[in-house]
């Protein structure tokens, strides 16, 4: 037990310092006022999103990018409320060019599908996607144009954050966040891009035709950003990047529920044996031993079987080279009064990363009002 902890402790503090280098390395883009030039289709899939759908479509009205240069395009993924009456009437005169188109289903992945039905209509060259349940800042597609107009990229990743609210449920899933946000700009800064998030993704729609979309993986109901990703990173690893400007970043909502929670959680953990990245692979093993270590360790101390100097040891190095790559984050995304509750949830969360992990080999999910299979 003890060897096994020093061995996995070891290789997760070099896993997560290197990705607290990569983050450093990672150089943050300053928009620099250039004339608009690209043009974006920017993708939405909804489902039944009328509670969300006000904040998002104000947003989209308060976009500096001109409108010109822009369309929306949303897909109504079988939705039973008024999501698609309310994008008509808050649209409709705004003078921004857009679309509710159906989706056309085909797989087994309703996302995947609406994504690729969108993109048979988009009519630009540029593909952002993002979701129903979002916020999107004001200089959004400035930053992305301008970042496009000043390198080679063909597909950019682009920063998430869960919206602050004072419940502990709320505060658990933002560190969550910032921890996941962390290891992707790590991975971005490392060269080994690994991560990233659809609700805040562009790339070149040429790209995605000759990697034949979603192929590959549509059997899968989640993965629409990473397995995208993977495919442009082995094809054009020198043109993939992330917009690292805190200008760019796209406020999403965190799950009101427990279970809620759970089900997204078993939902992304699902689709991990299914990578293709073998960074990716290595660091989600490394990390998955630790907080089984982490527990172990917890729970043996707690009872007298393991020996408390080198518990503690143990957890103090865990918890500090966490603290040093999510302290980081959290300035990056200025959600800094976040890390009043790190402790607590450092030693919550690797019984729930645990549980998830185990209960997504064997359990299937619900996710918007539909079930799936593992």
């Amino acid at each position: 037990m003890i060897t096994a902890s020093i061995i996995i402790s070891t290789g997760y503090l070099f896993l997560i310092g290197s990705l607290t280098y990569g983050f450093n390395k990672l150089k943050t883009f300053h928009l620099k006022t250039l004339a608009p030039k690209n043009r974006f289709s920017v993708i939405i899939p909804f489902r039944n999103e009328a509670e969300h759908l006000p904040e998002l479509l104000q947003s989209i009205k308060n976009l500096s990018y001109p409108k010109r240069l822009f369309e929306i395009i949303f897909v109504d993924d079988a939705s039973e409320d008024l999501s698609v009456k309310m994008i008509k009437n808050q649209l409709l005169k705004s003078g921004i060019s857009f679309r509710v188109v159906f989706n056309e289903r085909k797989t087994n992945s309703p996302k995947k599908d609406a994504i690729t039905t969108a993109i048979s209509y988009a009519k630009y060259k540029w593909i952002v996607t993002t979701d129903a349940d979002c916020v999107l800042p004001t200089h959004w597609l400035n930053c992305f144009d301008e970042f496009i107009q000043q390198t080679q990229t063909l597909c950019l990743a682009g920063p998430v954050a869960y919206s602050e609210e004072k419940s502990f449920l709320n505060r658990f899933q933002i560190l969550d966040l910032l921890s996941l946000q962390g290891a992707t700009l790590g991975g971005f800064g490392l060269k080994r891009p690994f991560l990233c998030n659809g609700a805040n993704f562009a790339y070149n729609k040429d790209v995605f035709t000759s990697l034949n979309g979603f192929e590959g993986n549509n059997n899968i109901a989640s993965g629409d950003d990473i397995f995208l990703l993977e495919k442009i990173a082995h094809q054009y690893p020198n043109q993939l990047h992330y917009l690292k400007n805190k200008q760019a970043i796209v406020t999403t909502k965190p799950q009101t529920t427990w279970n809620a929670l759970c089900q997204q959680r078993i939902r992304w953990a699902a689709k991990t044996s299914n990578y293709n990245n073998g960074f990716g692979k290595l660091t989600g093993l490394i990390v998955l031993l630790m907080n089984i270590i982490t527990v172990l360790v917890l729970v043996l101390t707690t009872i007298g079987m393991f020996e408390p100097k080198n518990g503690f040891y143990l957890i103090t190095l865990k918890l500090i080279i966490d603290f040093a790559l999510i302290y980081k984050t959290a300035l990056f995304f200025n959600q800094q009064s976040i890390l009043k509750r790190f402790i607590p949830v450092f030693f919550i969360y690797p019984f729930f990363s645990v549980f998830i992990a185990f209960t997504s080999l064997f359990s299937n999910y619900q996710w918007k009002g539909r079930k799936f299979k593992k």
